[in-house]
């Protein structure tokens, strides 16, 4: 979840809430949100009040102090969305998080979580399910997750602390061999948590000193070790910051071939319910190549020109619409010799009850709730796939 930042633009810090909101500070949680206008372009700051008794939300417009959404029961916002710097989603509108609107919000939401950089290497892509999985049982949110393809130059940023190390070429030949996926994972004291389910860097130590750590499942030595985590929360900071610039850079390309392909969605609900590794790793291991993959955050419009084929044509077109940018989805480009119609079987049927009578074993079938809540989007027209594919990780990346 990319949060918007501040810029040129930016309204000032809002005032408090108006005293008629003042409820008792036990049935509410008070933020500072921006979210980005595009027809002015600029931030407009809100102050949402979240009631975690019902569920509900309320919003204010913070430079006029006006109302701007009363008190409604919204099912798509949960308590453990609300922390600074991520990005919520409240009637298709991507809100940034960038403060705690009061001090017993900031002592109740905010103490020790932390971000931190979970980064899949070339070796353990083909776990990378189970390794996210992994990371979801565990307690983290991933608010980020892009595969990249990592130039000499970056590579060498990265691994700046080991240029004096004997092993610093070898290092950088094996980073830069293939894709990688570098994740932005949240959670309390989340460094040291993630070093720690990571296990002893050297993969033949991992299996004897922490034989359940990821190392030790998944690594092979000292370099070609699964994954990676920053030691402290300032390193944390450096690398996500390499990966996931807030500057406004791109950061490393990602690893998308745009030919040959068909793309996978997985949608919010799914990403939500913690199933994107389960999924990821059950389109692995029925032979199909993930050569890119990304979260996103849509926008209603970029979604409704995404699924614009379908309006008209399905009665759920506007409830799809509504489901995809209802939060984080994860796109992936699949590859394979005549990948679209194989990989479109394995989805099933758009409708997981049918799914599950006739083609059980189908992602629909195993991860999906109800024809919108049916767990991946997938193309559909052999000739959509590389259109679809490029849609995410040619324009929207951009």
């Amino acid at each position: 979840m990319v949060s918007a930042g501040t810029g040129a633009g930016a309204e000032p810090p809002p005032p408090p809430p108006p005293p008629a909101t003042l409820v008792s500070q036990d049935d509410r949680y008070a933020f500072t949100a921006e979210w980005y206008d595009p027809h002015a372009s600029l931030f407009r700051r809100f102050e949402i009040l979240y009631y975690p008794k019902d569920g509900s939300v309320e919003m204010y417009d913070a430079k006029n102090r006006r109302l701007f959404l009363k008190r409604t029961k919204y099912e798509g916002l949960h308590l453990e969305d609300l922390f600074v710097g991520n990005k919520i989603t409240v009637f298709s509108r991507h809100l940034s998080l960038v403060d705690y609107g009061d001090q017993y919000t900031a002592r109740k939401l905010g103490s020790h979580r932390e971000r931190t950089l979970a980064l899949i290497k070339p070796d353990a892509m083909p776990q990378m399910g189970e390794l996210i999985d992994n990371i979801i049982n565990e307690g983290f949110t991933i608010t980020k997750a892009k595969m990249m393809l990592l130039s000499r130059k970056e590579a060498a940023d990265f691994y700046r602390d080991h240029q004096t190390k004997p092993f610093y070429n070898e290092l950088i030949q094996f980073i830069t061999s293939g894709p990688i996926v570098a994740m932005e994972i949240l959670g309390h004291d989340a460094v040291c948590k993630w070093k720690t389910l990571l296990g002893p860097s050297n993969s033949a130590a991992a299996q004897t000193d922490a034989p359940d750590s990821i190392r030790a499942k998944f690594g092979h030595d000292g370099i070609r070790n699964a994954a990676h985590g920053p030691d402290s929360v300032a390193s944390a900071a450096q690398e996500l910051e390499l990966f996931f610039p807030s500057s406004g850079g791109r950061g490393p390309v990602n690893s998308s071939k745009l030919t040959n392909c068909t793309c996978c969605i997985i949608k919010p609900h799914a990403v939500y319910e913690g199933l994107a590794g389960k999924i990821i790793k059950a389109i692995i291991n029925e032979g199909f190549q993930i050569s890119a993959l990304q979260m996103f955050n849509m926008e209603r419009a970029n979604v409704e020109e995404f699924y614009e084929v379908y309006k008209g044509v399905t009665d759920d077109y506007t409830d799809m619409v509504t489901e995809l940018c209802s939060g984080p989805c994860i796109a992936m480009e699949i590859i394979q010799p005549e990948c679209q119609k194989v990989f479109r079987d394995f989805c099933g049927p758009s409708d997981p009850e049918i799914a599950r009578h006739l083609r059980p074993r189908t992602l629909r079938a195993l991860f999906g709730k109800n024809k919108v809540q049916n767990a991946v989007h997938c193309t559909d027209l052999p000739e959509d796939g590389p259109l679809e594919v490029q849609y995410f990780f040619k324009i929207l990346d951009n």
